[in-house]
C-alpha cells in the first residue's frame, strides 16, 4: 500500500509537473504567436503607408497637369490618410524603443515632404503652372522623399528580423516543452499507477500541438493573403506611375492652352480699347486732312495707342516665359487712388468706399497688375461679407515689425495695405483656415476658395506677410504687410515722350527686304525710302536667291523677317551667305517662335512694331558691325 501510495503520489507529482509544463508551453506559444502577429501588422502598415504616399504624389502630379481642383482635394485626402497610417505604426511599435525612434524620424521626413508637396499644390492653386511643374520635377529628387523610403525600409527590415527572432524563440519554447514532456513520460513508464494519467496528458499535449500547428498554418495563409494584397497595391502604384509619366509628356502643351484660355478675355478687351484709340485717331486725322486742319494731335493719339498695344504684347510674351510682368517701385496710396473708378464700378452704388492714406510716400517693389488684382479681390470678398451693403475702408500706412512678431516676416519696415469691412466677420476657426486652398464659406457656385490663398501666395512671393483681424458681427480687416522699397515710385499715368522724327541718311544703302506679309512689306519699303535707302522688295523667301541674281547692285544689307512660310530668316541668311559674304543682316520680328534666340545670337534684331527712328538706328548699327559702309559695292 505504501508503495502504491508512493507510486500514486509520484504519479500525481508527475502529472502535476506535466500539466504545469504544458501550460507554460502553451502560454509561451501564445505569446510568441501574438508577437508574430504584431510583426506582421507592422510590416503590413509599412507597405500600406508607402502605397498611400505614392498615391498622394500621383494625385498631386495629375493635379499639376490638369489643374483639376478635385485632384487637389484627393491629394490632401491621401496625404492625411498617410498620417493615420503613421499613427497606427507608432501604436504598433510602442514596445520597441528602436522602432519608436525610427517612427519619430519618419514623422519628421513626412512633415518635410508634406511642406514640399504643399508648395507645389499652392503654385497650382495660384495657376503658376510652370513653377508648379519645375517644383514637382525637383521634388522627385527630394532628400525628404529618399529619407522616407530609407526609414520605411529600415522599419520593415527590423520587423522582419524581429519576426525571425520571435519565431526562433517560439520553436525553442516548444522544443523545451517537448523534452520536458518526454522526460516525464519516461518517469510515467516506471510508475504503473501513473501510466494512464501520463498517457492522457501526452494525448492532450499532442492535441495542443496539432491545434498550434493549425493556428500557425492559418497565420501563414493570412500572411500570404496580405502579401498578395501588397503585391496588388504595388502593381497599381506602378500603373499610376506610368500614367503620370505619360501625362508629363503632354504637360507643356496643356500649360500653353491653359495660359491662352486664362488670358484671352483680358487681352482681347485691352487690345480692343487700344485699337479703338488707334482707329479713332487715324479717322480723325483723315477728317482733319480733308478739312484742311492740323491732324498732328490725332496722329499722336493713334501712335500712343499703338505703343500701348506693343507694350501689352511685350507683357504677354513675358508672361508666357513665366517671368515677372512689370516689377517696379509702387506707392500704395497712389495705386489705390488710381483704382478708385475700377473699385467703384465693381462694388456697385450700395457700397460706400472710404480711402485713408498714412503711408507718407513710401514705396514697395512688385507688379502693379498683381497688386491691383489682390486689392480688388479683397474688396469683392468684403462686399460679399456685407451682402452688398455697407462701408469698405481702404487704408495705407507704415509699420515696423520685430523678428517673429508676425508670421514669417523678417524684422524691418513695411508698407501696409488694409481692407476693412462692416460685414458679418469670421470666427477663429474660419480665420485659421482662411488661406487654405479650396476652403470657402460661400454657398456652392459662389466661390472657389482660391482668392485668399492666391493673395497669400503673392504676399509671400514679395517677402511680406498677411494678417486677419475679425470679430463675428463686427466686420473684418485684412492687412497686407509688404517690405518698403528705397527707390522712387513710378508714375504709371506719366505720358510717354514722342520720339523725334528720324533723320534721312545722307547716302542710302542698297537693301534687300524679305517679308511675307504684303502690308508689312509695303510699310517697311516706304520707311526705308523715307530714310534715303534703296530697298528691293521680296515677298517670298524662296524667291530671294533668284531676285538677288537679277539685282544690278549688291545689297549692303539684308533686312528679313524671322518666321516665314517655307524658310525662316536664319535659314535664308545661311542660303544667301555665299552670294553676300560682306552684307550686313538685320532681323525684324515680333515673335521668334521655335527659331529661338540662339539662332539670332550675334545678329541685330529689331522688334515689331517699330518706329522710323528705331529702323534707322538698327540699319546703321547692322551696317557698322560689318565694317562695310558706303559707297555701296557694285557688280562689274
Amino acid at each position: 500500500m505504501l508503495l502504491l501510495g508512493a507510486v500514486g503520489i509520484a504519479g500525481a507529482l508527475v502529472a502535476v509537473a506535466l500539466v504545469l509544463t504544458l501550460g507554460a508551453a502553451n502560454r509561451a506559444r501564445d505569446a510568441a504567436l501574438d508577437r508574430q502577429s504584431r510583426s506582421y501588422e507592422v510590416m503590413i502598415l509599412t507597405r500600406s503607408l508607402g502605397g498611400n504616399l505614392a498615391a498622394a504624389e500621383a494625385a498631386l502630379g495629375r493635379f499639376v497637369i490638369s489643374g483639376d481642383k478635385a485632384l487637389g482635394r484627393r491629394f490632401q485626402a491621401e496625404w492625411r490618410r498617410a498620417q493615420g497610417e503613421i499613427d497606427r505604426l507608432r501604436r504598433a511599435v510602442r514596445n520597441s524603443p528602436a522602432q519608436v525612434t525610427r517612427i519619430a524620424a519618419l514623422e519628421r521626413a513626412y512633415a518635410a515632404r508634406g511642406a514640399e508637396l504643399g508648395r507645389i499644390a499652392l503654385h497650382s492653386n495660384y495657376e503658376q503652372n510652370n513653377q508648379a511643374l519645375s517644383a514637382y520635377y525637383d521634388a522627385r529628387e527630394s532628400a525628404a522623399l529618399a529619407r522616407i523610403a530609407r526609414i520605411l525600409a529600415r522599419i520593415d527590415a527590423a520587423e522582419r528580423g524581429e519576426l525571425a527572432r520571435r519565431s526562433g524563440e517560439a520553436a525553442a519554447t516548444i522544443d523545451a516543452s517537448n523534452r520536458a514532456a518526454a522526460l516525464l513520460g519516461g518517469f510515467g513508464l516506471l510508475l504503473v499507477a501513473a501510466a494512464l494519467a501520463l498517457g492522457w496528458a501526452m494525448v492532450g499535449a499532442l492535441t495542443a500541438r496539432r491545434l498550434a500547428d493549425d493556428a500557425a498554418a492559418h497565420e501563414r495563409e493570412r500572411a500570404a493573403a496580405l502579401e498578395a494584397a501588397v503585391v496588388a497595391a504595388t502593381e497599381r502604384l506602378e500603373a499610376e506611375a506610368a500614367e503620370r509619366a505619360a501625362a508629363e509628356a503632354t504637360l507643356r502643351q496643356v500649360q500653353k492652352m491653359e495660359a491662352v484660355g486664362q488670358l484671352t478675355g483680358g487681352i482681347a478687351h485691352d487690345f480692343n480699347n487700344m485699337l479703338a484709340v488707334v482707329l479713332g485717331g487715324l479717322d480723325l486725322a483723315r477728317r482733319q486732312l480733308a478739312q484742311g486742319g492740323d491732324p498732328l494731335r490725332h496722329i499722336e493719339m493713334a501712335s500712343e495707342g499703338a505703343e500701348r498695344a506693343a507694350a501689352l504684347t511685350r507683357q504677354l510674351l513675358a508672361f508666357a516665359r513665366a517671368e515677372p510682368l512689370l516689377p517696379e517701385a509702387i506707392d500704395p496710396a497712389v495705386l489705390i487712388a488710381g483704382m478708385s473708378d475700377l473699385i467703384d464700378r465693381t462694388l456697385g452704388d450700395s457700397i460706400v468706399v472710404v480711402v485713408e492714406s498714412d503711408s507718407a510716400g513710401c514705396c514697395i517693389w512688385g507688379d502693379r497688375h498683381q497688386l491691383e488684382n489682390a486689392i480688388l479681390n479683397l474688396a469683392v470678398n468684403a462686399r460679399d461679407a456685407m451682402e452688398g451693403r455697407g462701408t469698405i475702408t481702404l487704408a495705407t500706412g507704415i509699420a515696423t515689425l520685430a523678428e517673429g512678431e508676425l508670421g514669417t516676416a523678417a524684422a524691418g519696415d513695411y508698407a501696409t495695405i488694409a481692407v476693412r469691412d462692416t460685414g458679418c466677420g469670421m470666427t477663429p476657426e474660419v480665420i485659421e483656415r482662411a488661406f487654405e486652398p479650396f476652403f470657402t464659406t460661400k454657398p456652392v457656385g459662389k466661390g472657389t476658395g482660391l482668392g485668399l490663398s492666391q493673395i497669400f501666395g503673392l504676399v509671400r512671393q514679395l517677402s511680406g506677410e498677411i494678417a486677419i483681424r475679425s470679430t463675428p458681427g463686427e466686420g473684418t480687416t485684412v492687412t497686407l504687410y509688404l517690405p518698403r522699397h528705397a527707390g522712387q515710385a513710378v508714375d504709371a499715368a506719366a505720358p510717354v515722350p514722342c520720339p523725334a522724327p528720324a533723320a534721312v541718311a545722307e547716302a542710302g544703302y542698297d537693301v534687300l527686304l524679305v517679308e511675307d506679309d504684303p502690308r508689312v512689306l509695303a510699310a517697311t519699303m516706304a520707311a526705308l525710302r523715307e530714310l534715303g535707302h534703296r530697298p528691293v522688295a521680296c515677298g517670298d523667301p524662296l524667291e530671294a536667291e533668284r531676285l538677288l541674281r537679277e539685282m544690278t547692285a549688291t545689297p549692303d544689307i539684308v533686312v528679313t523677317d524671322v518666321l516665314m512660310p517655307g524658310r525662316t530668316g536664319p535659314e535664308l541668311i545661311e542660303a544667301l551667305a555665299p552670294m553676300l559674304p560682306d552684307a550686313a543682316v538685320l532681323y525684324i520680328t515680333g515673335y521668334a517662335g521655335d527659331v529661338g534666340d540662339r539662332a539670332l545670337a550675334g545678329a541685330h534684331v529689331l522688334r515689331k512694331p517699330f518706329t522710323l527712328v528705331a529702323l534707322a538706328e538698327a540699319v546703321e548699327a547692322a551696317v557698322e558691325q560689318t565694317r562695310a559702309p558706303l559707297p555701296a559695292r557694285r557688280r562689274a
